[in-house]
């Protein structure tokens, strides 16, 4: 069964052009600038595509060159949408370069090398889909796993467009009859796919960022940037868990800031939130960048640091210093105490998290106790590694024993 390539090739464009429509729609209502890039990306392809197989002939070959310059500036549009998607600026100067490239060659090549056309042709796709991927795989906030169709369908597309010329062009290059060879059905029926799997790709990403983004929104806090309770909970078990494998200590710190209701009464809510976040910056300056910390009340902060329960109260008295030394004055009411209570507690490998709040909190009420703006370490150590235990005993079960080992 013979396929029509002008029928394949106009089908071809109004999937694009439809799929352009719908990207651009949805750019447009979601505020999301990069399928504003790839709906006109496709928008631009359809229409060069479709004038192309209707009136291509009929106008002669100024037109068709002009089409498809426009067809090379709609593959510089998809890759600089894959750079706006990732928060970079698109590459204006690139834009354009294909299509220009494309134009300086077909004007000094003679015009029996049909063949040489196309394959430079297919060349300008196939770089354009290759900085595409280049562009996808450079992104570092996804795994290789769910990053792997992003990558695949550009340089599969370039595979496609690319590998069928050369054969052409070097095992029949004296077949003057390519143009109607079955590599060009081939490209009408890949153009078809490459658009829906194109489509396909990007509206995955766009969701995993959406999904991204209401995950984060719901383990954050809006206020200060910082965890939230849910968020630092979730954080902190991951550290313990690998703290414990390693057999290190951690240790918990619980902040309180000193008369907080006294100052939302004397200087107004809008000037706790300002403290609340100058405390928040003071705290993620004063701890290193492996250590955890959140917001998980009004006024209360906590933080997991990976280290002894020593070097856990120097890092509470440089933050409780730091904020201390802020400074911050009213113009009518004056001074503003920036002071903070600050408990601390320590444990062994594979100490529960609730277990060392616990115990922070109860060093956290001594503070207060004693005169506030001081850091108390809790008395006890936590005892309880039940949960840990447990796991490791379940792995323990669960491990075969090697040749010649013996249970003492």
């Amino acid at each position: 069964m013979s396929l029509d390539t002008s029928t394949l090739y106009l089908v071809a464009t109004m999937v694009a052009a439809m799929l352009g429509g719908m990207l651009l729609l949805f750019g447009r209502q979601e505020n999301i600038p990069a399928l504003k890039w790839w709906g006109t990306a496709y928008l631009l392809g359809a229409a060069s595509v479709a004038l192309w197989t209707l009136e291509g002939a009929r106008f002669g070959e100024i037109f068709s060159l002009a089409l498809n310059a426009v067809g090379f500036i709609a593959c510089g549009l998809v890759w600089n949408a894959s750079r706006v998607f990732h928060g970079r600026k698109p590459n204006l100067l690139g834009l354009p370069l294909g299509a220009l490239a494309w134009i300086a060659a077909v004007l000094s090549l003679p015009p029996e090398a049909a063949e040489l056309r196309m394959t430079l042709g297919a060349g300008i796709v196939a770089v354009y889909a290759a900085l595409t991927a280049t562009e996808l795989w450079s992104e570092r906030r996804r795994t290789l796993q769910k990053r792997w169709p992003a990558i695949v369908v550009p340089v599969l597309h370039g595979f496609a467009l690319m590998l069928p010329i050369l054969l052409g062009d070097f095992l029949h290059h004296e077949n003057h009859a390519f143009g109607t060879s079955i590599w060009v059905t081939v490209f009408a029926v890949e153009l078809v796919l490459y658009a829906v799997g194109t489509v396909f790709v990007i509206f995955m990403l766009v969701s995993e960022r959406t999904v991204t983004a209401h995950k984060n929104a719901a383990s954050m806090d809006p206020l200060t940037g910082m965890f939230n309770r849910r968020g630092f909970a979730e954080a902190t078990s991951r550290v313990i868990e690998r703290e414990a494998k390693a057999g290190r200590p951690v240790t918990v710190l619980i902040f309180d800031i000193d008369h907080f209701k006294s100052i939302n009464d004397r200087f107004g809510h809008p000037a706790g939130d300002e403290i609340l976040k100058l405390f928040s910056a003071v705290v993620i300056n004063g701890l290193r960048i492996t250590d955890l910390s959140g917001r998980i009340g009004g006024e209360e902060f906590a933080a997991l640091l990976p280290c002894s329960l020593e070097e856990g109260v120097l890092a509470a008295e440089r933050v409780r210093e730091a904020f201390e030394a802020s400074g911050i004055v009213d113009d009518v009411a004056g001074p503003v105490d920036t002071t903070v209570s600050i408990g601390v507690a320590g444990g062994p490998a594979g100490t529960e998290l609730e277990v060392l709040l616990a115990a922070a909190d109860t060093a956290l009420y001594q503070a207060k106790r004693g005169g506030r703006n001081r850091v108390e370490a809790a008395e006890e150590l936590p005892l309880s590694l039940e949960n840990w235990r447990r796991k490791s005993a379940g792995n323990a079960r669960a491990a075969p024993l090697k040749p010649g080992a013996s249970i003492a």
